[in-house]
């Protein structure tokens, strides 16, 4: 990800719309209303930001002398938004199950403003479910093929790191295998996949590697170049698509990620 902010970049607060002009700083950015007044954007994702944000939120409308926080503007991130979604929903313990792209909604800005996203939605919670329930203590099979996780491909007990596969399974498609859905190896062909770009597997996996069979064609993900990612998501992806689900980070310490500021 190139940067959090770029100039040309709209965001619509309460209080206005804000187009981003230039960068100031590596956090900062400079911005101007629909009246042409100047405004400092800043990402509080950064702690001394976040603490700034804090300090002038409750000492603002004590004296006349601070600098006054106009408003906080949220990110139409796509990717930001979603992990958010899920935060809340992992937060009480449940799970989506079903994380794809014909699941996730969004609602173009029509040009209103210049907003591109009016909304973004995760669709189709016939199939959430609390992690503890007997769907997941059973192992019942959830999701779509190519985005489910290695766990639930194997039937094996799965919780809310199983959301965490299929986001970055929808957000880089590296898992499509070269059958027809209705071929009989189209999920042994996705568990290939799954093994060739992030294995080795976990020795709880070991029955579906043959070592024979993949040794003259295994290329780990991490081994791409940068002609077909960037070094960024490269390690972005690694860091999401781990084959162990205990391994997996959450969706709120995916946001504190310095992808999405771009570092």
């Amino acid at each position: 990800m190139a940067g959090l902010l770029s100039p040309g970049q709209i965001f619509k607060g309460r209080t206005g719309v804000y187009t981003v002009t230039k960068q100031l700083q590596e956090c900062i950015w400079l911005a101007k209303n629909e009246t042409q007044q100047p405004f400092l954007l800043k990402s509080v994702q950064h702690f001394r930001l976040q603490n700034e944000h804090d300090v002038l939120r409750r000492f603002q409308a004590r004296t006349p002398y601070i600098r006054p926080l106009i408003e906080a503007l949220d990110t139409h991130d796509p990717p930001t938004l979603i992990l958010k979604h899920f935060s809340h929903l992992h937060a009480d313990g449940f799970v989506h199950t079903d994380i794809k792209p014909s699941n996730i909604l969004l609602n173009y800005g029509g040009g209103n403003n210049g907003v591109r996203f009016s909304a973004i939605h995760l669709a189709d919670f016939g199939s959430t479910v609390p992690k503890t329930s007997m769907y997941a203590q059973r192992c019942d099979s959830i999701g779509t093929p190519i985005f489910r996780s290695p766990e639930a491909q194997l039937q094996m007990q799965w919780d809310t790191a199983t959301d965490i596969w299929s986001f970055g399974a929808t957000g880089f498609h590296i898992f499509k295998p070269d059958v027809s859905v209705e071929h009989d190896e189209y999920n042994p062909r996705i568990q290939m996949k799954h093994h060739r770009c992030f294995g080795p597997f976990p020795e709880s996996y070991e029955e579906i590697a043959d070592p024979q069979r993949l040794a003259g064609t295994l290329r780990p993900f991490r081994q791409t170049t940068a002609r077909e990612i960037c070094r960024e998501d490269r390690e972005f992806v690694l860091k999401v698509m781990r084959l162990d689900p205990r391994d997996r980070p959450s969706a709120r310490e995916l946001l504190a990620d310095g992808w999405f500021r771009g570092e």
